[in-house]
């Protein structure tokens, strides 16, 4: 089995089960993958730079359109019945629980002009909730391709992504910035995508690590994060504050030659935080240039000590890292792995760890003795593998 079948939920299996909940064919099924980041974290907010993989993990949803303005959604991976929601009534940040995802999309397409009358749709992921791999993102994604494909609204997959990046913003209510959500949508397999998110322009980077005899893990440590509990809002403020002490728009208008002065230019700030979040996204922006620098030299093997790097800002400046992430980086590493970090919005959920093929067993075998030992939940690893964005199936 390919990591993709085993990773990817039948359509057909599906499409059934939305006729035995509805009673008739859906007129289509979509899948939207979830992501892994491999560099520039807490840096799409800042309009700077990322650069994500889709995974072989997806969301899928067979949908059909209604016209009646009835809004009807049920998951295959939430106990539950049928959450029937009139659009007309959506309002945001009215705590729908999972629902919320899709029911944001339907609302972020009527807000922005789109005459969406309602729909029924069944979902089923296979994207780990809560490990920092954009399970929301594919929600949101999918459900926004299939509304569109159905309405004829002929967006683009930028257009789908700021929809769904609205969804979670305004109906959600999480701050997140738009990498998760162009990921799941503008992805290519066989690639990571370079993203510029000040004006959401895309290079897709050839990734073939198996044919360097690489392979990227992504170690989910099972240890749940929520975004909306305020820590992920309050980074967020820290660096806007500190790009208005800075003169900037945005921390990716300072220079990562200038990023020393650029400190010593807030003595002023009564909070350290503010300082230590300049700093991490200023370098993180430029550890984003040096791994496209060197993808494009073809040193793949060259990013792993950046990977590494990044993963001591994520710690010790933004301080979004847990023992369990810092125990996957320092357990992979000291078996011979490349470099490690944490990746994500933090407090839990992954890290990526770059590794010579040959040496992923005892790397994977490592990270698992390594938890044992500490007495944490044994985590779940897997390779990343560089995937397709959303499509119809």
């Amino acid at each position: 089995m390919s990591a993709a079948e085993e990773f990817t939920v039948s359509a057909a299996e599906v499409s059934a089960a939305f006729t035995a909940l509805y009673g008739y064919e859906p007129a289509g099924v979509w899948a939207a993958p979830g992501r892994v980041n491999l560099i520039g974290e807490y840096t799409d907010f800042n309009e700077g730079f990322v650069m994500p993989l889709a995974l072989p993990h997806t969301a899928v949803a067979a949908v059909a359109r209604r016209d009646d303005g009835i809004l009807r959604v049920h998951s295959a991976d939430v106990a539950g019945p049928v959450v029937e929601l009139a659009v007309d009534a959506l309002t945001p940040l009215s705590d729908g629980g999972w629902a919320a995802y899709p029911a944001g999309v339907v609302w972020a397409l009527r807000d922005a002009g789109h005459a969406v009358g309602g729909a029924d749709v069944h979902l089923a992921s296979t994207v780990p909730t809560g490990a920092g791999l954009s399970s929301s993102a594919a929600l949101e994604v999918v459900t926004a391709l299939a509304l569109d494909e159905l309405y004829e609204l002929d967006l683009t997959r930028r257009e789908l992504a700021l929809v769904a990046q609205r969804a979670e913003n305004a109906f959600v209510g999480v701050p997140c910035g738009v990498m998760d959500q162009m990921a799941s949508a503008a992805c290519e397999a066989g690639h990571v995508l370079h993203l510029d998110c000040r004006d959401l322009s895309v290079r897709q980077v050839p990734f073939d690590l198996a044919g360097e005899g690489l392979v990227l893990l992504v170690v989910d440590t099972r240890v749940k994060h929520a975004l909306g509990d305020g820590a992920y809002a309050e980074r967020r403020a820290g660096c806007e504050a500190g790009a208005r002490a800075l003169g900037v728009t945005h921390l990716r208008d300072v220079p990562f030659a200038e990023l020393p002065s650029a400190l010593d230019r807030l003595p002023d700030i009564d909070d350290e935080r503010v300082r230590r979040y300049v700093r991490h996204v200023v370098s993180d922006d430029h550890r984003v240039e040096r791994v496209m620098a060197l993808l494009d030299a073809g040193d793949v093997r060259g990013i792993g000590p950046v990977l590494s790097e990044g993963h001591v800002s994520l710690r010790d400046d933004l301080r979004i890292s847990c023992a369990e992430l810092d125990l996957v980086v320092e357990a992979s590493c000291g078996a011979g792995a490349l470099g490690a970090r944490m990746t994500g919005g933090g407090f839990g959920g992954s890290a990526v760890v770059l590794a010579e093929a040959a040496d992923a067993d005892a790397v994977t075998k490592s990270v698992r003795e390594a938890f044992a030992g500490a007495g944490f939940a044994a985590p779940r690893v897997f390779p990343a593998v560089a995937s397709a964005g959303a499509g119809r199936v």
